[in-house]
């Protein structure tokens, strides 16, 4: 073309009106396109040795009996520990961060040079190895191998793992959208990312079947079942719709949905909060509890037994102000959920705790304070399906009603359940960094640091599936 003719719409072979078109869509594209901001998550400030206790006959833990998928598969692992064993998959490998969840029969370890390895229960390819074969040893996750993993949950049947960017993957059950991939399936077999484009991730959290990830402003988003309510988007609704004149059906959510509201009851009744901001999460089978930056705790979702800690059993909608919390020093300092109750340590150090944790008996209505543990420095606490674990000062103190699998780790010479606080003889020589519960087992990184706390831990067995 001479130079300096203008070129006419339509001879490039499409209307002005098209490229104007396609101009718009080119810079709606870019825009999506644009790098959301950048983060780095720090590592755990620890590192130590992994210590087992309780059952590994995944298979069969909190069922009467294998189902028929099970019932064909080798039992390997078997019996329960009764006591804290070291692994022998684990021999010569430190860890950093121990997951699993009060409804998990699966659990997630980050090594020290941050990889992410599974083992338990694999019905629902929860493992994220790509099959739904039992793992009974931990094993590398090969698809987040390339990946710094600093965090992850898991519920009853799907994992989340975090990213040192604030990156989400999530894998295995996915009927209730738990996965968060804007799709309801079978199962997500290897790790792949929520369909969520914010902030980045800072924390993630999963109930029996549906999660919650916390973005770096604070900002929580949820996805998965909202049969009780649990995801806390309000709208005065559980999903719940007629399927026929006898049947209930509850929709899902199966993308990551902002949770908007927060509120506080006074006595003008409810009153909305503006601005809060969230620092942590936590969640029980069907309901969540979540910690803001002013030390208030909320929660919400199933309220059966007291677990949300508003006096009465009624489900909550959207997160609710815990009132005891708002109380002068008496803000939250840590806050953790079991299958049906919560726990929160104060700034203070006292250990609370509200709902029902023992199968029979009165529930608590509202946060009252484990008096056997005032005066303790509460470092750690694990909330198994019934059974509580807790590590402080010196010690690892736990608790929980028949039956167990040995998640108390009180050993084989001691009784195998408690329904006040005692300490884990085995363990009472061993410094515990951190510690978390799964359904029936509990996980211990044991302080590794000195050739005094290498010799203490030589003298703890080790499990090898089999034997």
């Amino acid at each position: 073309m001479p130079r300096g003719k203008k070129r006419l719409p339509g001879e490039d072979g499409e209307s002005g009106r098209t490229k104007v078109k396609r101009n718009k869509q080119q810079s709606k594209h870019a825009e999506s396109q644009e790098p959301r901001e950048t983060i780095k998550l720090k590592d755990s400030p620890f590192v130590g040795t992994l210590l087992f206790s309780g059952g590994t006959n995944w298979d069969l833990i909190g069922r009467h009996r294998l189902p028929k998928a099970a019932a064909n598969k080798p039992v390997i692992g078997g019996r329960n520990l009764w006591g804290p064993h070291q692994l022998s998959a684990l021999q010569g490998i430190r860890v950093r961060n121990v997951f699993s969840g009060p409804s998990s029969c699966h659990s997630v370890i980050i090594t020290e040079e941050g990889k992410a390895m599974t083992w338990g229960r694999n019905d629902k390819e929860q493992l994220g190895h790509g099959d739904d074969v039992r793992r009974d040893s931990p094993t590398l996750v090969e698809g987040l191998k390339d990946h710094h993993i600093v965090n992850a949950a898991t519920g009853r049947n799907h994992t989340l793992c975090l990213t040192d960017n604030g990156t989400v993957f999530a894998f295995g059950d996915n009927r209730m959208g738990q996965c968060g991939i804007g799709i309801q399936s079978a199962s997500v077999g290897t790790p792949c990312k929520p369909n969520f484009h914010g902030s980045p991730i800072v924390k993630v959290a999963c109930g029996a079947d549906f999660s919650i990830i916390l973005d770096c402003k604070g900002v929580l988003h949820s996805f998965g079942s909202q049969e009780y309510s649990q995801l806390g988007t309000g709208h005065n609704t559980n999903g719940q719709y007629s399927v026929s004149a006898s049947k209930l059906s509850s929709e899902c959510v199966s993308t990551p949905k902002r949770i908007q509201c927060f509120i506080e009851k006074g006595r003008e009744g409810l009153k909305y909060l503006q601005g809060t901001v969230i620092k942590d999460i936590a969640c029980g089978n069907n309901h969540s509890i979540a910690m803001d930056m002013q030390k208030r705790v909320f929660t919400w979702g199933f309220g059966g037994y007291g677990r949300l800690g508003h006096q009465k059993p009624d489900d909550e909608p959207v997160p609710r102000s815990v009132k005891l919390f708002e109380m002068p020093m008496k803000g939250a300092q840590t806050i953790e959920a079991g299958s049906s109750y919560c726990m929160a340590v104060t700034e203070q150090g006292q250990l609370y705790f509200w709902g029902q944790a023992k199968t029979t008996g009165e529930a608590t209505m509202y946060p009252k304070p484990v008096q056997d543990l005032s005066g303790w420095n509460v470092r750690s606490v694990g909330c198994s399906n019934h059974s509580i674990v807790v590590a402080a000062d010196d010690c690892v103190i736990s608790w929980g009603p028949s039956p167990t699998y040995g998640e108390l780790a009180y050993g084989e010479a001691d009784s195998k359940s408690s329904t006040v606080p005692k300490k884990a003889r085995p363990l009472e020589n061993v410094y515990i960094h951190h510690l978390t519960c799964g359904m029936g087992h509990s996980l211990f990184i044991a302080r590794d640091d000195t050739e005094e706390d290498k010799e203490i831990l030589n003298k703890i067995p080790v499990f090898t599936p089999g034997n």
